[in-house]
């Protein structure tokens, strides 16, 4: 267990070195809401909580296919690391939103980060996927 521990921060702290050092990349459906936003901070959030919405989605579905070929200890191995990193998500990308980056670190950053680390854990999810099941 303090392995895992140990392999998910060191995996939070190579994400955000990344995520700090280059602009998330966000989907087709971000750029258009953003395109076609009133250039307010509310429509901007929009966008981006959308954006944070659908990783969300894609996220539950990769987790409930791997899930559900599981068996035994893995089951119970990844199921305790899932959690560990739940706890990582919700703390992670909070420095855009605490109001140092003003309005546009808060609507546009911080989602878009956080979006960026939620796609890579599905990524991550969807490889284990294949790999055992």
């Amino acid at each position: 267990m303090k392995r895992a521990i140990e392999q998910i921060a060191l995996a939070g702290l190579v994400l955000a070195g990344m995520l700090h050092s280059s602009p998330a990349k966000a989907d087709k459906f971000y750029d258009t809401c953003m395109k076609h936003s009133d250039g307010s901070n509310p429509s901007w959030g929009k966008c981006g909580q959308d954006l944070v919405d659908r990783e969300e989605q894609k996220l539950n579905a990769a987790w409930k296919k791997l899930n559900a070929g599981l068996t035994g200890q893995t089951k119970i191995d990844l199921l305790a690391e899932q959690r560990l990193w739940n706890a990582y998500k919700e703390s992670s990308c909070l420095f855009h939103a605490n109001g140092d980056y003003g309005r546009e670190g808060q609507v546009i950053d911080f989602p878009t980060c956080r979006a960026a680390v939620i796609a890579a854990r599905t990524k991550e999810l969807e490889a284990i996927d294949k790999e055992i099941n």
